[in-house]
C-alpha cells in the first residue's frame, strides 16, 4: 500500500501543471481533399488523441493560404468536426491571411472568421499570459507591429513578471538569426521593427517567442534558439501543411509542438504528424526562474 501510494505521488510530482499545442501555417485551401487540408485533419486527430486534456491550440499564422471565404469556411469545417474532444484554439494572423488587397477588408475577414479579438491579443491560462502578436499593415511577406503595439506588449509582460512564471508568445515572422529558416541567407524572418521588439523582449528572459512563416523541418538545425543569455528562448513551430529544408528545398510533411508546462520548467517536445512520430532530435527543456 505504502508503495503504491509513493508512485501515485511520484506520478503526480512529474505530471505537468497543464500542456497545450502549438501548430501554424495550416495554409488550409478551397479544396476539401487538398494535402494541406487532410494534414491539418490529421493533425488534429493527434492532438485529440495524445493531449485529452490540453488547455488550448495556439495557431501563429497563416491559418488559410490566402485569406479567401471560402479558405476560411473549409478551415472551420474540418475544426467543427473534432472541435467537442478539442480545447479552445487561439490564433494570430499569417502573411498568407492578411497580405494581399485592402488592408481593411483582409484584418476584419480574418477577425470576423475567426472570432479573433484584434491584430493583438492577450489570455490568462492556468495563471499564465499567453500574447499574440499581429500584423498592422498587410505586407506581402514581413509583419510591421505599431509602437503602440509595442508599448502593449511590454505592459502585459510587465504585468506578469514578478511571478517568475514563463510567460508564452505567438508572432507569425521570427526574429533574423534566430530559429531556423531566420537566418539572413535563409531569408525568412520578417519583423519590420526587428531592433524595436527585441529591445522589449530583453527585459523579459522568461518568456518564450513562438514563430511560424519558415516551415523549416524540425529536423533541421536551429529550431530551437536560447536566448544567448540576452533575449527569450525561441521556438520555431514548423507548419501543417509543408516543410522546407536546409537544403532550401520543398518538402511533404505535417509537424508541430507539444507543450508541456511544470513548476520549474517548460518541456517542448516536436512533433511529426506525417509519421505520427516524436521527433527526438526536437525536444528542449527549458528551466525557471530564468535570468
Amino acid at each position: 500500500m505504502e508503495q503504491a501510494k509513493t508512485e501515485a505521488a511520484r506520478a503526480a510530482a512529474e505530471a505537468p501543471l497543464f500542456s497545450f499545442q502549438v501548430i501554424t501555417d495550416t495554409h488550409v485551401t478551397e479544396d476539401a481533399e487538398h494535402t494541406h487540408n487532410r494534414n491539418f485533419d490529421n493533425a488534429l486527430q493527434q492532438i485529440k488523441a495524445l493531449a485529452p486534456q490540453s488547455k488550448g491550440i495556439m495557431h501563429v499564422g497563416d491559418v488559410t493560404d490566402h485569406g479567401f471565404p471560402n479558405e476560411f469556411a473549409q478551415f472551420w469545417r474540418i475544426w467543427e468536426s473534432h472541435r467537442s474532444e478539442l480545447p479552445e484554439m487561439i490564433m494570430t494572423t499569417g502573411n498568407h491571411d492578411v497580405g494581399l488587397g485592402v488592408w481593411e477588408d483582409r484584418i476584419g475577414r480574418f477577425l470576423f472568421s475567426t472570432g479573433t479579438p484584434g491584430p493583438y491579443h492577450a489570455h490568462d491560462i492556468e495563471g499564465h499570459r499567453f500574447i499574440f502578436l499581429g500584423t498592422e499593415k498587410n505586407l506581402k511577406i514581413h509583419c510591421s507591429l505599431s509602437q503602440e503595439q509595442l508599448r502593449w506588449l511590454k505592459n502585459k509582460l510587465e504585468e506578469k513578471a514578478a511571478s517568475g512564471r514563463p510567460i508564452f508568445i505567438f508572432l507569425h515572422q521570427p526574429l533574423k538569426n534566430t530559429v531556423a529558416g531566420s537566418y539572413e541567407e535563409q531569408q525568412w524572418h520578417g519583423v519590420e521593427e526587428d531592433e524595436e521588439l527585441r529591445a522589449v523582449l530583453a527585459g523579459y528572459p522568461q518568456a518564450i517567442l513562438f514563430t511560424g512563416h519558415t516551415h523549416w523541418e524540425l529536423e533541421a538545425g536551429h529550431t530551437y534558439y536560447d536566448g544567448d543569455g540576452q533575449l527569450p528562448a525561441m521556438v520555431n513551430a514548423v507548419s501543417t501543411a509543408y516543410l522546407w529544408t536546409d537544403e532550401d528545398q520543398h518538402k511533404d510533411g505535417s509537424q508541430g509542438l507539444f507543450v508541456d508546462v511544470y513548476e520549474n520548467r517548460v518541456l517542448v517536445r516536436g512533433r511529426d504528424f506525417a509519421n505520427a512520430a516524436w521527433v527526438e532530435s526536437a525536444r528542449y527543456e527549458i528551466l525557471y526562474p530564468r535570468g
